[in-house]
């Protein structure tokens, strides 16, 4: 059922940041936007302290379902997007099984469509992510892909990459390549260098990226057709992709708040909680994929929302790669904006136009007649991120114990309220309508 919602005196930030006004909102849509409105409503919002964003999309998300739900799953994951300000995501197609069918498709399509989040899943390029033999396009575009990807691993024939791109780029679907050489990470679970020798296990060398990353660049340049990198975290992607921009590739990439914030000295404690793939890398390269994001070579803010159970991370040597970050990726994200390295407008592309542009889905926009679909967020709240007080099934977050400033405390998509932050209200006697 459809709410009315009168949001009063919130920020807007659409290209810009906007004078404070009230928002209507009724029967799904913005309805009006002006000073002092008087319609009725079934929820009155007090937005004098909060800042209203276009809903985040998140292209890179391991929802893990079907066939790993005791990881994570649809309605979980969907609850942490929420939580986060994320109102779209594309998932991943590592499931089990891989989303390498029209079933697959469909069922998460159709589970999805209870959840308040707007989910692309990506299919496979090759069935069972095997990387042999090519799936049918078509037909998975047919029922509901948003792009093609093996996410988790990289696709080792380059040939098979070529035709992947070229037959991607006929049907409009963008293709997502991991940009990794397992001959070269050979057991590898931490970056090669002080994290490795520190902790006495086996290194991921920076070069396994870089070079798939040339590699991926130099075939799709020679077929004319796009490539989108994921999650970058070296130094050489960040100038290989530079380059290739300046030259005229059509090559666009995202990373994660992790690299451009955190080093491999997260990661000598010991603790499983901070290993994912690509790893965290030195501060030479945590200060070049800034530089990049700053500058416009990487396009997009994502995740790479990686959940595992506790007790799958309890083993350090052994546990899976991966952390979680849809409910804290826009607050740590705000410290580019807080330092003033950063617009809010800019990180709001980052985070929310771009990776829809990329994928070729409809902008979302605060403006009247535009779908009700945006998040709520007070930029100058601290809170300290708690594992036990997430969403997510999964609690391996790298921010656990930290503080982080601004937060997300009302989430609307499709005009209807989805999450509100009952902590932050009761803080702030905030009740009016909530």
């Amino acid at each position: 059922m459809k709410q009315t919602i009168l949001i009063r005196d919130v920020q807007l930030v659409q290209g810009g940041i906007s004078p404070r006004c009230d928002m209507l909102i009724q029967d799904g849509v913005i309805a009006k936007l002006g000073k002092d409105l008087n319609e009725s409503a079934h929820f009155v919002i007090d937005g004098s302290r909060l800042t209203a964003l276009p809903g985040l999309f998140d292209m890179h998300v391991h929802l893990r379902d079907p066939g790993q739900t005791h990881k994570e799953d649809i309605f979980t994951g969907s609850a942490a997007a929420l939580a986060g300000g994320i109102t779209g995501v594309a998932c991943m197609p590592n499931t089990s099984p891989a989303i390498d069918s029209v079933d697959t498709v469909r069922y998460i399509c159709e589970k999805a469509a209870y959840t308040g989040v707007e989910i692309h899943p990506v299919g496979c390029i090759t069935k069972g992510l095997k990387g042999e033999e090519m799936c049918d396009y078509a037909a998975l575009k047919d029922a509901g892909i948003c792009a093609i990807s093996d996410d988790g691993r990289p696709v080792e024939c380059a040939e098979t990459m070529r035709q992947a791109l070229i037959q991607g780029d006929a049907l409009g679907l963008p293709v997502i390549s991991h940009c990794e050489d397992l001959s070269i990470i050979n057991g590898g679970i931490v970056n090669r260098g002080v994290a490795s020798e520190t902790l006495g296990v086996r290194g991921m060398d920076r070069a396994s990226e870089d070079y798939i990353t040339a590699r991926e660049i130099i075939l799709a340049a020679s077929a004319n057709v796009p490539i989108h990198i994921a999650h970058v975290s070296t130094y050489g992607s960040v100038e290989i992709i530079r380059h290739a921009k300046a030259q005229g590739v059509k090559v666009t990439c995202e990373t994660c708040p992790h690299y451009f914030l955190m080093t491999e000295e997260a990661v000598l404690c010991g603790d499983a909680d901070y290993r994912m793939n690509p790893p965290l890398r030195t501060e030479k390269d945590r200060k070049a994929v800034l530089e990049g994001l700053l500058d416009g070579t990487i396009d997009c803010i994502v995740t790479d929302h990686a959940p595992h159970a506790p007790s799958e991370k309890a083993d350090f040597r052994y546990a899976p790669n991966g952390v979680i970050g849809m409910e804290t990726s826009l607050a740590a994200s705000l410290k580019l904006v807080h330092a003033g390295l950063m617009t809010l407008p800019q990180l709001v592309q980052k985070m929310a136009e771009n990776p829809r542009k990329i994928l070729g889905l409809p902008q979302h926009q605060l403006a009247v007649g535009e779908p009700a679909d945006l998040t709520l967020v007070d930029l100058d709240y601290h809170w300290t991120v708690d594992p036990e007080k997430m969403h997510s099934k999964a609690k391996n977050v790298i921010w656990k114990g930290k503080t982080l400033v601004g937060k997300p405390v009302c989430t609307i998509t499709d005009g209807i309220i989805r999450y509100q932050d009952t902590e932050y209200l009761e803080e702030r006697n905030r009740c009016n309508g909530f």
